[in-house]
């Protein structure tokens, strides 16, 4: 077991907690004590994670097994996605932070009470540009699996209403062409075009697919972006008219997963980690991963779905010590064929059944997507390990203002280039 990594390096919590907060740390999960690998004595390891359910419980299976082998219990806590950053700030302030989290990104609010991974890193081939490293070395986090975003249509409605679309990783069309081809299979009975989920994860890949920078410092720190931004965004708001894109989705929050799941949305826009659920859940019709069009650039967004980080504490040895089950080869092979992921662990055959033409087509789609998008994504994870963060989603969240006509396309660009401005230069 590689355990070394668990020395506390660091005393206080950022944002201003007490010293003695990792004596807080020790009673975080409670429960009866039970012997930890490596030594020491641990209750129950909290684990706080979003969305194992819906990605077919991989973790929860893990931690069966581990259970099983070590007599370890991990304890999974299923929180919200929309919940869980929340959860986790409080958890820190109140001084009870749970034993190791699957998170989006690592929060500067808990950033100095995180265990360095850098030695699982190294053991297990995690690829090191998806994980929040600091100058010294020193690993926040590591990615458990890779994600895509992508398109996804409902081929018996495709089918019957003889709609044609391309097929497998060289297979093409522009958004403009496939939005003609879902307008037919509306025609010809569906409910909606398309749904797309409210996050600027996938907002993301749209602009990118259509040409933008995004939004990026300029020598003077102020965050531009270029003409082709705000091309995507006035496209996209055309689409969202009740009619090809029910507005409720990102105006109300409504669920895209379950309206396409209904059986009565001809596409929908998602990524990766839906294919697990669906497979599992979507018995009233055929479905099938394509390429997402391109206005004229192939890109999608892509990167760390997930990260895992380890909390200081009277636990965290037990809870390193899980990781480094987690991460070695046969046990990670396993839990990507389970949860249906990317993975992220070097030399790893994933088994992914009758499942394995559409995470082909990912594969694909990441190694055609333009250099922007890493590009992107490793200013991302430059920001995430300087502890710089924003409050909520300016993309997203001036989006939907501009969706609900509160503000015009040039107001909703400007407002995101401030808020990124005010953010991340100093």
């Amino acid at each position: 077991m590689i355990l070394n990594s668990t020395v506390s390096r660091r005393g206080v919590i950022a944002g201003g907690l007490a010293a003695s907060a990792a004596v807080g740390l020790s009673a975080c999960s409670g429960g009866s004590d039970t012997a930890a690998p490596g030594g020491g004595s641990t209750g129950p390891l909290q684990f706080f994670l979003s969305g194992d359910a819906n990605q077919g419980g991989g973790f929860a299976a893990m931690a069966a097994k581990y259970q099983e082998q070590t007599g370890v219990t991990v304890e999974i806590i299923d929180i919200a996605n929309d919940d869980l950053k929340t959860r986790l700030r409080n958890a820190a302030q109140a001084d009870d932070l749970p034993a190791l989290a699957r998170v989006g990104a690592v929060d500067p609010v808990w950033s100095n009470a995180v265990v360095d991974l850098a030695e699982i890193q190294t053991a297990h081939g995690v690829d090191p540009q998806l994980s929040a490293v600091e100058e010294d070395g020193t690993v926040l986090s590591l990615p458990t699996d890779l994600t895509a975003v992508g398109l996804y249509l409902n081929k018996t409605l495709w089918d019957e209403a003889g709609v044609e679309y391309p097929t497998g990783p060289d297979g093409s069309w522009t958004w403009d062409e496939f939005v003609a081809a879902a307008r037919e299979v509306k025609e010809a009975g569906a409910r909606f075009g398309l749904v797309m989920d409210a996050s600027s994860h996938r907002l993301k890949s749209f602009l990118y697919e259509f040409g933008s920078t995004m939004f990026q410092p300029g020598p003077d720190g102020t965050f531009t972006t270029n003409e082709a931004t705000k091309t995507a965004l006035e496209y996209f708001y055309e689409l969202n008219d009740d009619e090809f894109m029910p507005r409720s989705v990102w105006l109300s929050q409504a669920d895209g997963n379950a309206l396409f799941k209904s059986g009565d949305v001809a596409a929908y826009y998602s990524g990766s980690w839906q294919i697990a659920d669906f497979s599992k859940n979507i018995a009233d019709f055929e479905w099938v991963s394509v390429v997402a069009p391109s206005q004229p650039v192939r890109a999608v967004q892509y990167g760390n779905a997930a990260s895992l980080v380890v909390f200081e504490g009277e636990q965290s040895e037990a809870a390193t010590a899980f990781v480094d089950w987690l991460f070695t080869k046969e046990n990670y092979q396993e839990l990507a064929t389970i949860s249906g992921f990317l993975p992220t662990v070097a030399d790893v055959d994933v088994d992914y059944g009758e499942n394995s033409e559409a995470f082909d087509l990912y594969n694909a789609e990441i190694a055609a997507s333009a250099p922007i998008v890493a590009e992107i994504k490793a200013l991302e994870l430059s920001w995430e390990v300087q502890g710089l963060s924003t409050e909520g989603d300016p993309l997203r969240d001036e989006v939907v203002k501009y969706l609900n006509d509160e503000q015009t396309v040039d107001e909703c660009i400007a407002n995101v280039s401030a808020l990124m401005t005010e953010a991340f230069s100093s």
